[in-house]
């Protein structure tokens, strides 16, 4: 059985990285190394796309093939359902690719989280968020890392910096910008009452070469700190953490998470080079509401996403109306749904 091949229209996307590869024969290909770049990430994204696909239908033969076995022998059904179900789940995200047109949606993401309004509940919140997107970034096979953190005091998380890398991260991810608010009983009240907690969430695509965003050396003042955090063995007795402040545009991004001064500032300039790219996309008047969302105050009223645990457990969007009503799930990263509708409403709404 073909699996959706006018709908996917594989055989064309194959004739494109042909005709792509072919360009890269070229005696004089990196000569322009921009142009060479943009081509190397068409190649790239069509590769993954025609893996992608070759993959879902193996499955599916696989699931045809167990269904067959069941079909004359009801003991082989435990085999053919989750062979259906896995199927089913790899063609939705196969689907799911090809809402994927944006300029950058292959690329690599940076996640930056920020407690709001609620205090050390917050920070605690932003924290809980912080594990949320680890786990779906582990449930899907991408590499995390994180570039900055600064813990609060009291425990929790004041905010964070993400790398999360690999196909289509930002892409699946754009969905996450926004602010995220939590209704709990909150284990920090002695008297047990119920808390509101908010925190931001902003997604930027991450420049997957130097070229893509040029800067100045001299545009740059670059500071170096001791990094701060809790004592002991631990603490770095050298001034390893770095500060880059863009003069030109006043964005200052910073990391003190690794031990070495050369490996954050490393972090940092990748942190620079996703805020100066998100700053060229929202300076594009007709793909701003494409590319970047609008950011309100971290307070009520402005969600994208209710968690309610108390007095019922139930997690919405509420820019698409999708909900689940098992939070846990939803903590431990199972976030498909909810990138799935959004993507396309977004589709729809192109």
């Amino acid at each position: 059985m073909t699996l959706y091949g006018g709908l996917f229209d594989i055989e064309a996307k194959q004739k494109a990285i042909d005709q792509l590869e072919e360009k890269t024969y070229a005696a004089d290909f990196w000569d322009d190394r921009a142009a060479a770049q943009a081509v190397l990430t068409q190649l790239s994204r069509r590769r993954e796309l025609v893996k992608s696909y070759q993959h879902t239908a193996a499955l599916l033969e696989e699931a045809e093939a167990a269904l067959e076995l069941a079909a004359e022998d009801e003991g082989f059904i435990s085999e053919a359902e989750p062979a259906a179900r896995q199927f089913l789940r790899d063609l939705e995200r196969l689907e799911l690719s090809q809402l994927l047109s944006g300029d950058y949606d292959s690329h690599d993401a940076v996640l930056s989280l920020h407690a709001g309004t609620g205090g050390l509940e917050a920070q605690d919140w932003t924290d809980m968020l912080l594990r949320m997107y680890s786990r779906w970034a582990d449930n899907h096979g991408y590499k995390l890392e994180i570039l900055d953190i600064l813990p609060a005091d009291e425990g929790g998380v004041k905010s964070a910096e993400i790398s999360i890398q690999g196909a289509n991260a930002y892409g699946y991810l754009k969905s996450e910008r926004g602010v995220h608010r939590l209704v709990r009983m909150s284990p920090y009240d002695t008297a047990g009452r119920r808390h509101t907690s908010f925190a931001s969430v902003d997604v930027l695509p991450q420049v997957a070469d130097d070229n893509e965003i040029e800067i100045a050396p001299d545009d740059l003042r670059i500071d170096t700190y001791r990094s701060s955090g809790k004592g002991g063995q631990h603490l770095n007795k050298t001034d390893s953490a770095v500060r880059i402040t863009h003069i030109s545009t006043g964005i200052v991004t910073q990391c003190q998470n690794e031990r070495s001064q050369l490996s954050n500032k490393d972090a940092a300039m990748r942190m620079l080079r996703a805020r100066l790219l998100d700053l060229k996309l929202r300076e594009r008047e007709a793909e701003l509401s494409a590319l970047r969302g609008e950011q309100s105050e971290i307070g009520w009223g402005s969600q994208i996403r209710s968690y309610v645990f108390q007095p019922y457990r139930l997690v919405k969007d509420h820019r698409t109306g999708f909900e689940m009503g098992n939070t846990d799930a939803v903590m431990d990263g199972d976030l498909d749904g909810f990138i799935a509708e959004y993507l396309r409403k977004y589709a729809r709404s192109d």
